[in-house]
Formats: structure tokens, sequence, C-alpha cells
């Protein structure tokens, strides 16, 4: 009987070692990385002559490749749809190469239960809407206070025509979008440092080494790196987005899995562009921040992963991997406190 091409990790795993299973050997994390990214520049290309074509044949004018800024098709709200879908491709391409470089199944990169728990989704989606409202609210108030590049410029409403269809795109899109890249971010990268635990090692060094490879740090920290350098936003706008991406990657392993984290991503996306619809500025710019809304948005986003983290300790939500028996059950039993990750 051939044995099952997926491996599962042990009981009591926490979900930044969920890719350290029977089946891991030191290159698989290599080679996967490398796969996703030749994967995923491979479907971008094909989408851009798909694009290409469309282009040539609605207006009779190619693509815009030229590389200066962001803009493809010379329309803002078709640049907008382009760009989110080109990401959202890494969706797709992160799971397949989880379970087809990993051998293990794609629901591990969701969480420690092996799949996305709607249910506290649902929770987490809540917890967003009210970081979103505290956020607008924020950027309200700073506005009156910091001066910036776009205060005092024309920000009018665009009118419901000019609205619709790109806030019918954005909605479609920004989910995927999001996901995509927490995924890949706070799921494969995350994993795949965390894999390398060096708990095999002999020497002194790498046994020291093992103790700061078996928590979460490494990866996050190499992961919030390359999110950082994946957006252009320079000062405290980096600052800003390393922040987000170290929060949300703490959170992720807290909780066991990315729903808080997607949650967040997708309503702070989509407050992002759906404002910037209705103002017609759809070609987002990323760049600096005033170091007063950059330190705003890291203390809301640390009371929203503080507020997350905590609902996950009171609602018994599963943060490491239950043994056979237990299944998709919570990883602490009455009685017990939550289970205490390195």
């Amino acid at each position: 009987m051939s044995k099952p091409w997926t491996a599962d990790p042990p009981p009591g795993t926490p979900y930044h070692r969920m890719a350290r299973t029977g089946a891991h050997r030191w290159w698989r994390p290599l080679v996967g990385s490398v796969t996703v990214l030749v994967l995923g520049m491979g479907l971008m290309v094909g989408f851009l002559l798909v694009g290409e074509i469309v282009a040539w044949a609605v207006t009779g004018e190619g693509l815009d490749l030229s590389g200066e800024g962001d803009a493809l098709f010379g329309n803002d709200t078709a640049d907008v749809a382009a760009n989110l879908a080109v990401i959202a491709l890494f969706l797709p391409v992160t799971l397949f190469v989880a379970w087809g470089v990993q051998r293990r199944r794609p629901g591990t990169l969701s969480s420690v239960a092996g799949r996305l728990r709607w249910k506290w989704m649902l929770v987490c989606s809540g917890l967003a809407i009210g970081y979103c409202i505290a956020a607008f609210a924020a950027m309200l108030v700073t506005d009156q206070f910091v001066v910036t590049e776009s205060t005092g410029g024309d920000e009018e409403w665009v009118g419901w025509g000019r609205f619709l269809l790109p806030a019918l795109l954005i909605l479609l899109l920004v989910p995927f979008q999001a996901a995509a890249e927490e995924y890949l971010i706070r799921g494969w990268i995350l994993q795949a440092v965390g894999s390398w635990t060096l708990e095999d090692a002999r020497n002194k060094v790498g046994r020291a080494l093992s103790v700061v490879f078996r928590t979460p740090w490494p990866g996050i920290l190499v992961g919030s790196l390359v999110f950082m350098a994946l957006h252009e936003y320079t000062g405290w706008g980096a600052v800003d987005i390393f922040a987000f991406a170290v929060i949300t990657a703490w959170m992720t392993v807290r909780t066991g899995g990315l729903e808080a984290a997607i949650a967040l991503h997708v309503f702070n996306n989509l407050l992002a562009f759906l404002f910037a619809a209705a103002l017609g500025q759809l070609d987002i710019e990323q760049g600096a921040l005033p170091w007063e809304v950059a330190m705003v948005d890291i203390a809301l986003m640390a009371l929203f992963a503080a507020a997350a983290i905590r609902l996950a300790r009171r609602m018994r939500v599963q943060t490491v991997t239950a043994g056979p028996a237990e299944d998709d059950t919570p990883a602490t039993t009455a009685g017990s406190s939550p289970a205490q990750l390195p």
C-alpha cells in the first residue's frame, strides 16, 4: 500500500511550525519559495499577454510596459483591477506549492485546524470593521492638525456614475488580493522559516540557534522585511507597513491561523481603495507618511491584535494542532489555561 502524498504535523504544533511534517526536508522550503516565485511570475506574464490582446482589441493600443509608474491601460479603474488581480494570482500558487513541494495539505497554511475557520473569520471581520471606523475617524482628526502634501487639495465626491464600477471591482478583487498577500507572507514565509528549527543540531552553536529558530520571530522578521520591500512606502510609511506585518504575523501565531490577519487586511484595503475611488483618486501613491499618522495607525493595529488575541482565548480558539482523535476541537480543555507558545 502506497504512502499518502501529504503528511500532517504532529499534535501540539504551533502555526509557525506547521510545515515541519514527516515529509519535511531542509530543501523543501527553498525549492518551494523559488517555485512560488517562478509560477507566480509566469502567471503574471500570461495575464499581461492577455491584457495586451484585450487592450489592442478594445482601444487599438497596447499596454504601457515602459515601467514608468503603475499605469498599464491608461485608465485608473482598469489599472487598479489589473494590479489587484495580478497579486491575487499568488493565492492558488501558494496553496499548490504547499501541496506539491512540501507535501502537506494546503489547508495547513490557513490554520492549525487545517482549514479556514469561518466562524472565527466572521468574528474577526466584526473587529476589523470596528478598526476601520476608528481608523477613518483618526484620519479625519489628524487631517485637521497634520499638514501633508494632499492637505488642502480638491477632494470631492465623484458621483455614483464614476464610483459604482471601480467600487464593484474593488469589492470583488480586494478580498483575494489581501488573502493572497497573507497566505504568501504570514503563511508561506512564516511557516517556511519556521520549519528550520535546527532541533537536530548536535553542536553547541546549533543548539543555541535552535532556541531562537523554534520561536516564530525569525519567520516574522523575514516575512515582514519582504512585505515592506514589496511596497513603495518610505520613511514613516515604511515603518507603518513593517509594523503592520509584524503585528499581523504575531497575531497569526497567537490565534493559530490567518483569519484575523486576513480580516484586518481585507477591510483596511477596502477602506483605502473605496475612499480613493469616491474621490476619483484611484492612482494611490505609496510614499512617506507623517510620523503622527504612522503612530496612530500602529497603535490602532496593536489594539486590534490585542483584542483578537484576547477574544481568541475567551472563545477557546484552537492555537496548536490537535491529536488524531480530537481533530478540530480546541487545543485546551475546560479548566486549563490556553496553550503557551514560544
